[in-house]
């Protein structure tokens, strides 16, 4: 891997694609808080002994001021999917990052073109939509904005090839193109459940064996998390089932609170 990757976020994503990049060179890991660092060391390290007999977890270093990602040539914004949150953290990454660094967001749904603007660097800005678990996911999918300049094009393609990705140039849509197609779909199934009374699990059982998918479309949405899938849903403006409002009201979040469509206790 010929960038030195600066990841901005300790969540799942940040700490998935930072055990990934791990197997390839050193990594920096930014996280907000002490609690936030510890979970996300710990994080790192669980799927870096999964990837790996070698002790690649040790070239993951997790710092706590932001400004110590200004030694990355390619930083990464991988935190909440929201828009303040995002503008925020990439714009303080554009004050910090090298003159030559490209800057990215791991957004699912949001506008690259305006959070490029956030960042003050649109010319070297980059959508790096990687999906979740990112150590086992293909794909990558690739957004501009206009002002992008082809050094930047040709870096990210490069970067996602290093990591063993697929890169895949999509246009700056809302939900680009997995999740533009994929959470109509999923709502549906909520739709139905709604509908019909089916319990969830039967639902997941006959996607699962009738159509071959690897999870139903319930457990996926309690994978992704249902407060995640409203906000992608409002941004790509697909209607949000009541139950999945009611639940997220509710704080049934899905597999990461231990509730949501299916109970995890």
């Amino acid at each position: 891997m010929e960038e030195r990757l600066g990841i901005a976020g300790s969540g799942a994503i940040a700490c998935g694609l930072a055990a990934t990049a791990a197997q390839h060179g050193e990594v920096l890991l930014w996280a907000r808080s002490d609690a936030s660092a510890e979970r996300a060391r710990g994080a790192v390290a669980k799927w870096c002994g999964k990837l790996s007999e070698e002790p690649i977890a040790d070239r993951v270093t997790v710092v706590s001021d932001l400004g110590e990602l200004a030694s990355a040539t390619f930083l990464v914004e991988a935190t909440a999917e929201d828009y303040d949150v995002k503008g925020g953290v990439l714009a303080e990454l554009g004050r910090v990052s090298a003159e030559d660094a490209v800057v990215a967001t791991t957004t699912s749904s949001l506008s690259v073109a305006r959070l490029a603007q956030a960042s003050g660097r649109p010319d070297r800005f980059v959508g790096l939509h990687v999906f979740n678990p990112v150590p086992k996911m293909a794909l990558v999918e690739l957004a501009y904005a206009p002002e992008a300049v082809e050094d930047v094009r040709a870096r990210a393609r490069a970067l996602c090839a290093a990591l063993g990705k697929t890169a895949v140039e999509v246009p700056d849509v809302s939900g680009f193109v997995v999740n533009r197609l994929l959470f109509p779909y999923l709502f549906s199934a909520v739709e139905l459940m709604e509908q019909t009374g089916l319990p969830p699990e039967s639902i997941d059982t006959c996607m699962r064996l009738g159509a071959g998918h690897p999870m139903g479309p319930l457990a996926l949405l309690d994978y992704v998390g249902l407060d995640v899938s409203q906000a992608i849903g409002e941004a790509i403006e697909s209607p949000v089932p009541r139950t999945v409002q009611q639940l997220v009201a509710e704080g049934h979040l899905g597999k990461k609170t231990g509730k949501g469509l299916l109970d995890y206790a």
